[in-house]
């Protein structure tokens, strides 16, 4: 599998096991969108609760230029360390929720 394959893989499946542990109600619903011909993946929860409307992301991750990018974790995880724990290079993850110039300051790619 190439590397782009597997970095797909992972983001999925981190997506999915949240998906799974996550807590909806049986109006709000867990969300998983992927867009692998784009390389975009999404958390999302949709629905309601009483007359309110829930949907917002959870967790979006982007695959540029053979870098995984965390655009939003809206979690307590530390999915960049995940990744790491995958077998994912620091020097392929983004964290695409901090400016460039903070970026510079982290363990992972600037971009």
């Amino acid at each position: 599998m190439d590397k782009l394959e597997q970095y797909r893989q992972f983001v999925k499946q981190i997506l999915t096991e949240h998906a799974q542990i996550s807590t909806t109600t049986d109006t709000v619903k867990a969300e998983l969108i992927f867009d692998s011909e784009h390389d975009h993946y999404q958390l999302a929860y949709v629905g309601w609760q009483g007359d309110k409307r829930v949907f917002g992301p959870v967790m979006h991750f982007d695959i540029q230029d053979g870098k995984i990018w965390i655009q939003y974790n809206g979690t307590e995880d530390s999915v960049a360390e995940r990744l790491v724990e995958m077998g994912v290079p620091t020097s392929d993850i983004v964290l695409g929720f901090h400016s460039a110039f903070k970026r510079q300051f982290t363990r992972y790619a600037v971009g």
